[in-house]
């Protein structure tokens, strides 16, 4: 069975996280949102660009109070050649992963363990707050568009793990993964991923699909460990805080 295609990932990236604002400017999409959340505050390139196009970009996020951002996909490499000629630097290496709902959603999580909420609860909120996930975030969830939902998780009878999961065409993508500091390396993500990859079996999706940064070992040991196969990379370009008011 063949996997998704790194831009159908990205466009799951685009459907399940959405920014605030999402504005076309000449070649580019320029994505606006007060979160900090680098996938929904990067601009993307969407034709081929022309001399000034970096700098008209740059301009648009520096009037929306924003550094600029640029994502960088598969197909972007003359982008990220010019943008690290003007000094902009890589920021958050991602691998993609993908696997088919149904390799992964074999043996449900034992009972009491993975709960599917909607909206959040107030106990994931505190989770999500102690990992730097906040308000802004949150927001993202909120105007994601439905199929979508969290999954609670808990350990020793007590909220332990929070994560968003949705859906865009027939992928599901994970996101926001938090597992509280005490109840970590004790199988908690493991077991909340397979139930997010049940609630979208129940929602007619075919595939199970998150990012993880390349610096986050233990997130990648899991996801091969449940069979997930790495279809595609991004990365960021941003200009250097010195550099935003020259």
């Amino acid at each position: 069975m063949k996997l998704p295609s790194v831009q159908q990932c990205y466009d799951v990236i685009d459907g399940t996280w959405p920014p605030a604002k999402r504005q076309t400017l000449g070649p580019w999409t320029i994505r606006l949102d007060p979160s900090g959340s680098s996938r929904v505050s990067a601009a993307t390139a969407d034709e081929p660009l022309q001399t000034g196009d970096i700098g008209q970009a740059a301009a648009a996020m520096i009037a929306a109070k924003q550094r600029p951002l640029f994502m960088i996909r598969d197909q972007d490499a003359a982008l990220d050649r010019d943008l690290d000629r003007l000094g902009y630097r890589i920021k958050d290496p991602v691998n993609i992963y993908a696997a088919p709902v149904a390799a992964i959603a074999v043996q449900r999580p034992p009972p009491v363990t993975t709960f599917q909420v909607w909206p959040p609860l107030a106990a994931q909120v505190e989770i999500w707050a102690a990992g730097g996930i906040k308000a802004g975030r949150l927001a993202i969830m909120d105007r994601a568009p439905a199929p979508k939902t969290t999954i609670l998780g808990r350990s020793k009878d007590r909220p332990a793990g929070a994560l968003f999961v949705g859906i865009a065409g027939d992928c599901a993508m994970v996101h926001a993964l938090e597992i509280a500091g005490a109840f970590r390396r004790q199988g908690l993500a493991r077991q909340m991923t397979v139930a997010a990859a049940f609630w979208a079996q129940g929602q007619g999706a075919q595939w199970l699909t998150l990012v993880a940064t390349r610096a986050n070992t233990g997130a990648h040991a899991l996801y091969a460990s449940l069979g997930m196969a790495v279809v595609g990379q991004y990365h960021y370009r941003i200009l250097p805080e010195e550099d935003v008011d020259r």
